[in-house]
């Protein structure tokens, strides 16, 4: 493992839990953007991170394509509410019950994070609709309220931006609307 990586992992974590952080007080949830994430500097995840660090996605995925697993992916998703993972309970009455306004609105704001860190520069409003609707809508296990809220904010952000799409006022009509119907 180079010392390279462990830094540029360092940075890229902090920098993506500000981002959140950010987008988080907007959307009224400023804790939830304090402590996202926190997991990331514990051993299990930061060093697997750092090993497969490449800087342009996430080094889980790279950890998966060699090892066939992640154990940093396991460990995160067991202990942050604000992924659609944690609420799948196959041995539950319901498999996939509606998470939370708190833990999805810090969702949002983390998978919005994450592709303005990853794209920079070339980061679009319209991205992060496409890249749900191509590749987590309908592959990502979650109820179908949910899914349905983070299809209407994204379509927002898409339409709007960011800065008018991510209002406290907003996102709480969105996951009423969605989520409490």
């Amino acid at each position: 493992m180079k010392l390279k990586n462990i830094i540029k992992h360092f940075n890229l974590i902090t920098h993506h839990k500000w981002v959140v952080f950010k987008l988080c007080c907007k959307v009224g949830q400023p804790w939830r953007g304090l402590v996202h994430d926190l997991s990331k500097y514990s051993p299990t995840e930061f060093w697997e991170s750092a090993n497969y660090y490449v800087g342009t996605h996430s080094p889980i995925t790279e950890a998966k394509k060699d090892k066939g697993y992640s154990e940093a992916w396991l460990h995160h998703r067991g202990r942050n509410k604000h992924h659609t993972q944690y609420w799948v309970d196959h041995d539950a009455q319901n498999a996939t019950p509606i998470i939370p306004y708190k833990y999805a609105a810090e969702m949002i704001c983390d998978k919005l994070a994450a592709g303005i860190i990853y794209e920079g520069k070339n980061w679009t409003k319209e991205m992060e609709l496409s890249y749900w609707e191509e590749r987590e809508k309908d592959i990502l296990e979650m109820n179908p309220k949910i899914r349905d809220f983070i299809t209407a904010v994204f379509e927002k952000v898409a339409q709007q931006g960011i800065d008018k799409t991510l209002t406290k006022k907003n996102i709480r009509y969105l996951y009423k609307k969605y989520c409490e119907s």
